[in-house]
C-alpha cells in the first residue's frame, strides 16, 4: 500500500482559525469581528459559549477566509494583541491548511489503529500520522503496510521509566503534537500527561467501572446489558476521568453474546474515537476544568 500522503489542502491555505477563552464580559465578539473587518476577512463560521454570563467563562471559535494568510498570519497575531490584552484573551491562531502531526499508541489491538489510517487516508482526518508505537511488535506490519514509522517499546514494570523516556524522544523526533490511546494498554505516568495535558487522547469502553478485570464482555453478558458505549477524553494524571471529548452508545439484547458485545463494542470505539480526534485536530474542543465545550461540525 502507498504511505499515507503529507500534504496539506491548498484550497485551505487562505484560511484561518481563532480561538479564545477568557472571562466573560459584554464587547468580547463586537471587538474581535471588527479586528477581522478591519484585516479584510470574511468571517465564515462563529461558534460562542458563555458558561454563565454574569461572570462566567467565555469560548470562541471563528473561522475566516482571508487572502495572503500564509504570509499575514504572524502580522495578524501582533496586531491582535491590543485586543487580546483589553480583554485578557487566552488564544491562538492557525491557518486551516496546517495538518497536525499524530503519534498513535498501540497495544495488540487494532480496529482503532485501523480505521484513524482510513480516516487519514480517505481525507476526512486533517492530520498526518506520523509514528504508532506499540508496546508489543504485533500490529508493525499494519503501520508497515500503510507507510507508517513503527515503534516497538517494550515495557516491563522494571523497564517502564525508560520505556516512556524512549516514547518521549519518538515524540519529538517524529514532531507530533497529539498523541492518540487507540487501545494502549498501559498506563502514562503523571510526569508524562502532566508534559502532554490536553494532548493524549484515550479511548474506553463503557463497561468501566462496573465491569473491570478480566473478560468484561463476559461479565457484561452475565448481567444481561441492554447498552454497549464508548468514551473519548483526554489523558490526565487520574485514570480515565478527564475531560470527556465524545461519547455513543448502542443498544444490545439477550441474543447478542459476549462475542457479538465484543464487536459492537469495537465499532462504536473507533467511531467514537475518530470523532474525537478529527474535532481535536480542527480546533473544536476546548478544555474546561475538567469538562469540555465542544463545537462540533
Amino acid at each position: 500500500m502507498p504511505p499515507l500522503p503529507t500534504t496539506g489542502d491548498e484550497s485551505l491555505r487562505d484560511r484561518g482559525r481563532l480561538v479564545v477563552q477568557c472571562a466573560d464580559r459584554p464587547g468580547i465578539v463586537a471587538a474581535i469581528s471588527r479586528f477581522l473587518f478591519e484585516q479584510g476577512a470574511n468571517i465564515i463560521q462563529s461558534d460562542q459559549h458563555s458558561t454563565d454570563p454574569s461572570g462566567g467563562r467565555f469560548f470562541l471559535r471563528i473561522e475566516f477566509a482571508l487572502d495572503g494568510l500564509d504570509e499575514r498570519l504572524t502580522g495578524l497575531q501582533d496586531d491582535f494583541a491590543p485586543v487580546a490584552d483589553q480583554f485578557a484573551l487566552t488564544h491562538h491562531w492557525v491557518t486551516a491548511a496546517e495538518r497536525r502531526k499524530l503519534a498513535i499508541f498501540v497495544s495488540l489491538e487494532d480496529h482503532c489503529l485501523l480505521e484513524l489510517l482510513w480516516q487519514r487516508r480517505s481525507g476526512d482526518l486533517q492530520a498526518d500520522i506520523v509514528a504508532v508505537i506499540s508496546n508489543h511488535a504485533d500490529l508493525g506490519y499494519i503501520a508497515r503496510d500503510w507507510g507508517v514509522p513503527f515503534h516497538h517499546v517494550p515495557i516491563t514494570a522494571a523497564t517502564r521509566d525508560e520505556a516512556e523516556g524512549r516514547q518521549q524522544e519518538i515524540l519529538a523526533e517524529s514532531g507530533a503534537d497529539l498523541a492518540v490511546l487507540a487501545r494502549y494498554m498501559q498506563i502514562l505516568s503523571p510526569e508524562f500527561t502532566t508534559a502532554w495535558r490536553g494532548r493524549v487522547i484515550n479511548i474506553h469502553h463503557s463497561f468501566l467501572p462496573a465491569f473491570a478485570g478480566a473478560r468484561p464482555f463476559h461479565q457484561a453478558h452475565a448481567r444481561g446489558v441492554k447498552l454497549i458505549g464508548a468514551t473519548a477524553h483526554y489523558v490526565t494524571a487520574d485514570l480515565d476521568a478527564g475531560p470527556i471529548i465524545e461519547q455513543d452508545v448502542r443498544r444490545v439484547d439477550h441474543r447478542d453474546d459476549p462475542a457479538d458485545l465484543r464487536r459492537i463494542s469495537r465499532q462504536t470505539e473507533r467511531a467514537v474515537l475518530a470523532r474525537a480526534v478529527a474535532w481535536h485536530v480542527q480546533d473544536r474542543v476546548l478544555i474546561d476544568g475538567n469538562k469540555t465545550i465542544v463545537f462540533a461540525g
